[in-house]
C-alpha cells in the first residue's frame, strides 16, 4: 500500500479519471507529483502532527495533494466550498492549518479564511492569482523523490453543519510508517470486494469522508478512480458503460434521481460491469431501494456509520430483502437503544441508538459538544433515532434533532419523506416542524418540483398521494414549493435553513395549506 510501490507497479495505468475532462493521472505521475508536494511541506516547516487546509472542488490536482500530505504524516481537512466566506474561514481557522492550499476559482472565499485564520503560516493556490505563489511554482525544482521520516497522516473532516455549525472529528495519527494505511483500505478489501482490478466510480463531493477517504482507499488497493466533478444522473450511466465501473458509492438522492430517468435512457447502458453498488451518509427509502435492486441486481451494500468511528452496521442485498428497511447489525460495536431517561429498551421500541465497546472520539475544540455525545455507561451517540428486531438488526427512524413533536404525537419526518419523494412531481423533499398555536408543531413540506410549470392542484395531489401511504396525522398540513432547495451534494439537507426561511419570522415563500386530517 506504499504509493512508492504501487507507482512502480502499475506506472502509466491511471489512477484518477475525471470525468467531464477525461483527463488522467497515472500512479508514476501521482507519485512524482505527491513528492514533490511533500519536500515542499517539509521546506515550510510542516512536520508530522501539523495542520493544513484544502480549498478545492472535484479537480485532479486535489488527489496529489492528499497523499504529499498523508505521506507526511500530516492532518488535512478539505474544506466544503460550497460554504459561504465565513464558514470556509471558520473551519480553516477552528482546525489550525498552518497551510491552505487553494483553488484560483475560490479565491474570494481563501481570501477570507487566510485572513480569519491565526495559525495560518503559508498559502499557495492551484491556478494563477496575483499577489499569490502558484503551487506549480512553489514545487518547481523540488525533487520528486520521497522524504526521508514518511509516516502516515490523516484526514480531518468536519461535519456538513445542517443543525448548527460544523464541527471535526479529531483523528488519531498512529505514527506508522507511510504505506501501512488506513483502516479503511483493508475495510474496503476485505468486505467490499476491491482490488487492483476495481474502477471505483466517485459521484460525490471530495470534501467529505467517503467520497475522498474511499477515492484514496480505491488507489491503495491498485484501482482507478473515476471522479465526477457533480453528480449528473445520466452521465453516472455512461461512465458506468464507458469506464466499466466496478463499484460505486452513491447516497440516497441520487438513486431517486437515476430511478427518475426515462426508461429508454435506464434500459440504453450496459451495467454489467457493476459488482457492488455501496450507499450510506442517509437513510435510503425502502421503495427507491428495492427498485435499485429491480434495476441493478442485488448488488447493493449499505453501511451506517460516522466519521466520529464510533460504530459500523453493514447489510447485503440478500439479507436485506428479507428485513427491509435495515441498515444491518452492528460489525464494530454494540448497539443499545435506549429512551430519554437512558433506559434501554427491548426490541421494537424506537429510542436513541447508542454503540458501546468501541474507541473514544473527540469533537475539535469543543469539549462540550464532546460530552454530550456520550453517556454515563461509556456509550455513545450520533443523535440518530431507531429501533433494533430480536436479532439484533438495526433500523433508523430520524435524528433527534428533526423530530417533530405535534398534538403530542411523535412524527418521523424520514417517513413522510420517503413516500412523498416517489411522486414524479417532486424532484426534492424535506419536512421540518413548524410552530402551531394547537398542536405545539405542524407537520410542513418544503417540495422542489420537477416541472417548471406548477400545477394549481399539486397539493392537494401530494395530499392524497400521502393518505394513501402514510397515516392522517403525519400528512404534511402545509406545503412549500420552492426551486431552491438547500440540499448538500453529500445527501443531507440544510434543515435549519428551511427552518429560517420558512419559520413564523418569515415570509419568504408562499404556502398551500392542506385540510386537517
Amino acid at each position: 500500500m506504499h504509493l512508492s510501490r504501487l507507482a512502480a507497479t502499475y506506472g502509466a495505468k491511471p489512477a484518477v479519471v475525471m470525468a467531464n475532462s477525461r483527463e488522467v493521472m497515472t500512479y508514476r505521475e501521482l507519485e512524482e507529483r505527491s513528492n514533490r508536494i511533500a519536500q515542499l511541506f517539509r521546506q515550510r516547516g510542516l512536520r508530522p502532527g501539523d495542520h493544513i487546509a484544502i480549498l478545492l472542488a472535484n479537480q485532479i490536482e486535489l488527489f496529489p495533494i492528499v497523499w504529499a500530505a498523508q505521506r507526511s504524516g500530516l492532518l488535512y481537512t478539505p474544506v466544503n466550498w460550497h460554504l459561504s466566506e465565513a464558514e470556509a474561514a471558520y473551519i480553516v481557522a477552528d482546525c489550525g492549518a498552518r497551510m491552505l492550499i487553494s483553488a484560483a476559482s475560490l479565491e474570494p472565499v481563501a481570501a477570507a479564511a487566510a485572513t480569519a485564520a491565526p495559525a495560518l503560516e503559508s498559502r499557495v493556490v492551484v491556478g494563477d492569482v496575483a499577489g499569490q505563489q502558484s503551487l506549480d511554482d512553489a514545487v518547481a525544482g523540488l525533487p520528486a523523490s520521497p522524504i526521508d521520516d514518511e509516516v502516515e497522516g490523516n484526514y480531518m473532516f468536519y461535519s456538513s453543519g445542517t443543525t448548527g455549525r460544523p464541527k471535526g472529528i479529531t483523528p488519531e495519527l498512529s505514527g506508522a510508517p507511510f504505506g501501512t494505511g488506513l483502516t479503511i483500505d483493508t475495510t474496503m478489501a476485505t468486505a467490499f470486494g476491491f482490488s487492483a482490478d476495481s474502477v471505483y466510480l466517485c459521484p460525490g463531493p471530495l470534501y467529505h469522508a467517503a467520497p475522498l477517504g474511499w477515492s484514496i482507499g480505491t488507489i491503495r488497493n491498485g484501482g482507478t478512480v473515476v471522479v465526477m466533478e457533480r453528480f449528473d444522473a445520466r452521465q453516472v450511466l455512461e461512465l458506468v458503460q464507458e469506464q466499466r465501473v466496478t463499484h460505486g458509492q452513491f447516497v440516497p438522492t441520487m438513486f431517486v434521481r437515476m430511478l427518475k430517468l426515462d426508461s429508454t435512457v435506464r434500459a440504453a447502458h450496459d451495467l454489467s460491469s457493476l459488482q457492488v453498488v455501496v450507499h450510506a451518509a442517509a437513510p435510503c427509502p425502502v421503495e427507491v431501494k428495492q427498485k435499485m435492486i429491480d434495476w441493478v441486481g442485488p448488488i447493493l451494500l449499505e453501511y451506517y456509520a460516522g466519521s466520529e468511528g464510533n460504530g459500523f452496521c453493514m447489510i447485503d442485498s440478500p439479507t436485506w430483502l428479507e428485513r427491509r428497511g435495515s441498515v444491518g447489525r452492528a460489525l464494530i460495536g454494540e448497539v443499545h437503544v435506549c429512551d430519554g431517561d437512558g433506559v434501554e429498551l427491548e426490541p421494537g421500541q424506537i429510542g436513541t441508538i447508542w454503540f458501546g465497546g468501541t474507541k473514544r472520539f473527540a469533537y475539535h475544540n469543543d469539549p462540550g459538544k464532546t460530552a454530550s455525545a456520550y453517556n454515563d455507561r461509556g456509550w455513545s451517540t450520533l443523535g440518530d433515532l431507531g429501533h433494533v428486531d430480536p436479532a439484533g438488526f438495526v433500523y433508523l427512524s430520524d435524528r433527534r434533532s428533526d423530530l417533530i413533536i405535534s398534538g403530542g404525537v411523535n412524527v418521523y419526518p424520514r417517513e413522510i419523506e420517503d413516500v412523498l419523494v416517489l411522486h414524479p412531481a417532486v424532484a426534492d423533499v424535506a419536512v421540518i416542524g413548524l410552530p402551531d398555536e394547537e398542536m405545539g408543531q405542524r407537520v410542513h413540506a418544503v417540495v422542489q418540483p420537477a416541472a417548471q410549470e406548477l400545477p394549481d392542484t399539486l397539493a392537494d395531489e401530494l395530499i392524497a398521494f400521502c393518505r394513501e401511504r402514510i397515516a392522517g396525522f403525519k400528512v404534511p398540513r402545509t406545503f412549500t414549493f420552492d426551486r431552491e432547495f438547500p440540499r448538500l451534494p453529500s445527501g443531507k439537507v440544510l434543515r435549519r435553513v428551511l427552518v429560517e426561511r420558512y419559520g413564523p419570522a418569515s415570509s419568504s415563500a408562499a404556502s398551500s395549506s392542506a385540510p386537517s386530517a
